[in-house]
């Protein structure tokens, strides 16, 4: 598609524009947006980062984007990466980013992730004996749950699996 302005150059810029329920489309070069002035500056430097910062709230500590006035900002002690840079760029300088700025992430991953834990994925062909043994911990959990309630038959029950599972890692 090219500029409805020139005619000459590929449209690189797609404005949709709705006023009262009137929807107007622009489809413009970046040299006749630059010439144009104020109704379109400032989409040159579009970041996807700052994009989804915004639709996710990304910082639910800070107010309208700054740093509190009262705080002192939260910088990485390896690499000096502030918290507003990484909120920027959407990466860390480095591991121990993740430590430094961890109270900030918590809310974002659980956002994202839906938890703050990684629990990961086992491939199907190598991963039976590490399935059997996460779903051994498990059980261990619940048969110490249900004991500590004083359901013994549940208890049992999850006894007897236990051994079973047991029995197929010695096998194996």
């Amino acid at each position: 598609m090219n500029c409805e302005e020139c005619g000459k150059r590929p449209a690189t810029l797609h404005l949709t524009k709705i006023v009262n329920g009137e929807k107007t489309e622009y489809h413009i070069c970046e040299h006749c947006a630059s010439e144009k002035g104020d109704v379109f500056t400032g989409f040159h430097n579009f970041s996807i980062n700052n994009l989804l910062s915004g639709l996710l709230k990304f910082d639910p500590m800070q107010k309208n984007g700054r740093e509190p006035a009262t705080s002192k900002p939260l910088r990485c002690e390896t690499c000096g990466l502030t918290y507003a840079q990484f909120s920027k760029s959407g990466r860390f300088g480095c591991s121990d980013c993740y430590t430094f700025l961890g109270d900030r992430l918590d809310p974002l991953f659980r956002r994202i992730h839906g938890n703050t834990q990684h629990i990961g994925k086992v491939p199907e062909r190598t991963g039976g004996q590490l399935k059997i043994r996460k779903e051994l911990e498990q059980l261990k959990r619940a048969l110490q749950h249900h004991v500590a309630s004083e359901e013994f038959e549940k208890a049992a029950e999850m006894r007897d699996r236990i051994r079973a599972l047991e029995q197929k890692i010695a096998k194996s």
